[in-house]
């Protein structure tokens, strides 16, 4: 069970990582090391207890022609142009124990979850001169909890994202600026997860509530990179807005403003003599 926890841990760092797509240049087919994240995320969207989380992780990276392993996200391409590339993407989030969250004491514990799905993600403007991407991201996922020993799809999330970046902000500093913005749209299952109130489970102060579907609130994430010999450094905040969501009136919903953020550091001690360009 340890060993599994430690792999939705470190499935974390695809998801929090900078939010930066790869501007054209030349890049090794794949990278070898070892890092290390403090990750400081709250219990659920909406929640007001927040934990940190200490990481070490390995690093690879692998940019082949169908699948790649990032710092950001493991994704098999599908279909690639010049401007679109339709993939499909894994993202995962970590488990909470109900009796360390004063809002959800004496309900079930949130199991790990993860999320797989095809994503649409297309080039407005791109610049290798200029060191700057900006793209707009469909992806549509499929969302499953687990306890490892048993698999349970709960719903869908649609989270459609527009995402700026923009290498060597501070001309010949190598400091990278990534940022993402957008809504975020799920069903009834998947609300029901986190922000229903069984019948059962409710209490003077936790009154029973039904999630339904609909808009799940908005996310900007900010974050800034930089490599330096064999260290790559990276930085972040994310704010997750939750007014107007169609669950706001959960007594789960603690905080209408989520706020993530995180720092990692990778040493690279191998990597390969061949190249690639990873704006292909």
């Amino acid at each position: 069970m340890r060993i599994c926890r430690w792999f939705v841990f470190a499935l974390m760092i695809f998801i929090f990582s900078l939010p930066q797509r790869a501007i054209c240049e030349e890049k090794p087919l794949w990278e070898l090391g070892i890092g290390g994240a403090l990750l400081l995320l709250p219990d659920y969207r909406g929640s007001d207890e927040y934990r940190l989380y200490p990481l070490p992780y390995p690093y690879i990276v692998y940019r082949g022609d169908i699948i790649k392993v990032d710092k950001q996200r493991i994704s098999g391409q599908i279909f690639k142009t010049d401007r679109i590339l339709l993939d499909i993407s894994i993202f995962g989030s970590v488990p909470v124990k109900s009796s360390n969250n004063t809002a959800r004491e004496g309900m079930p514990d949130l199991d790990p979850t993860f999320e797989i799905g095809p994503a649409l993600n297309i080039t407005l403007l791109s610049s290798a001169q200029d060191h700057y991407n900006l793209t707009l991201s469909f992806p549509v996922r499929a969302f499953f909890s687990t306890d490892f020993w048993s698999l349970s799809r709960e719903g869908w999330v649609f989270s459609p994202r527009i995402n700026f970046d923009k290498g060597d902000i501070i001309p010949q500093t190598g400091l990278n600026l990534g940022i993402s913005a957008g809504p975020m749209f799920a069903d009834s299952g998947y609300h029901a997860y986190y922000y229903t109130v069984e019948e059962a489970y409710a209490t003077a102060s936790r009154p029973a509530y039904s999630a339904g579907g609909g808009y799940s609130g908005s996310t900007l994430t900010v974050g800034l990179s930089k490599s330096y010999k064999q260290f790559i450094f990276n930085a972040f905040v994310s704010a997750d807005f939750l007014y107007g969501a169609v669950f706001q009136d959960s007594p789960l919903v603690k905080n209408k403003t989520s706020i993530m953020s995180g720092v990692n550091v990778a040493w690279i001690f191998y990597k390969s003599a061949k190249t690639v360009d990873v704006g292909k």
